[in-house]
């Protein structure tokens, strides 16, 4: 087992004690940590959610900070602002809550579309310009952000150039009965299990699985698999967006991190189909029609993952 195998292990067996039954979940998030990506956590009020991204942070040896994101928020909160010291007659940049390495941006939809355009910037980036002066982000940078369905009151829907920065969708869903019992166990004491939660993983550690990941090989075959995938979303009529050439990237860095977990130091077609609903559902479109028949982006990528020849040889 390499040692980013051994930090993965321990980084889900850490984050399991707070987070019951929802491994899978818990190795997307870890997917997109290793690639440099960011997360969007979308589901119902009171799944967990934010219990999830705050186990992550707690989880590693790196700065955090939460935004939490109101109607009434700031852009130069996220970002920052420049002031006049009255004394020195000096400017003077008071930062913002993007200058942290891993940043909870908690119910994202909840604020305007101008405050949430203040972090496209910084997630593509790793930087945030005030002011006419840019300022890089600390690294490892990762932005964890939570969401409700579209459809719930005081909610403002993120625009497709927002959504398209997030590498990866998260949905934890509902517990089952066995794991909600477990849960009931644990959160019924004297002591929240967050609160006696430790670091097991540090901010240099967390770059080397991230410099790890590049190195896993991919093929010709296995890039013109995704290539397919990409192409034919442009071309399905039930989508008014396909998948963008950003996308198309994730994809293939979401398939080596994959294979990486499988300890292997090459992708196969099977990683690439893996990743491919988490990676990308987020970024397609439906077209009107396809949203009046009831058809989802899951059910559309799920068709073409059929439907696409997958390569033989590599």
């Amino acid at each position: 087992m390499s040692q980013t195998n051994r930090l993965v292990s321990a980084l889900i067996d850490n984050i399991s004690r707070v987070v019951v039954g929802k491994e899978d979940a818990v190795e997307l998030a870890l997917i997109a940590l290793i690639c440099r990506g960011h997360v969007l956590i979308e589901d119902v009020p009171g799944v967990g959610k934010t219990t999830l991204a705050s186990a992550l942070a707690r989880s590693l040896d790196c700065t955090f900070r939460r935004i939490q994101f109101t109607p009434d928020l700031m852009p130069s909160d996220v970002t920052g602002y420049t002031l006049v010291n009255m004394r020195t007659g000096e400017t003077e940049f008071r930062e913002g809550a993007i200058m942290s390495q891993i940043v909870l941006a908690d119910e994202i939809n909840r604020t305007s579309p101008k405050t949430q355009s203040a972090l496209l910037e910084a997630m593509e980036e790793g930087q945030t310009t005030v002011d006419g002066v840019t300022y890089p982000l600390p690294k490892p940078f990762l932005v964890l952000a939570t969401q409700n369905p579209g459809d719930f009151m005081g909610t403002y829907p993120l625009p497709e150039a927002q959504l398209d920065r997030f590498f990866l969708r998260i949905s934890i869903g509902y517990p089952t009965p066995e794991q909600e019992m477990d849960v009931l166990e644990r959160y019924t004491g004297t002591q929240k299990p967050m609160e006696s939660l430790q670091s097991v993983c540090s901010a240099e550690d967390v770059l080397a699985m991230q410099d790890e990941v590049g190195r896993v090989y991919c093929s010709p075959e296995v890039r013109s698999y995704v290539a397919n995938l990409a192409a034919a979303t442009r071309a399905e009529p039930s989508l008014s967006l396909g998948l963008s050439t950003r996308g198309a990237i994730a994809l293939t860095r979401a398939a080596q991190a994959y294979a990486l977990l499988d300890n292997r130091d090459y992708i196969l077609p099977e990683d690439v189909q893996r990743m491919l609903l988490p990676v990308c559902c987020h970024r397609l479109v439906l077209s009107p029609e396809a949203r009046m028949k009831g058809i989802t982006a899951e059910t559309v990528l799920v068709t073409l993952r059929q439907n696409v020849a997958v390569p033989l040889r590599l």
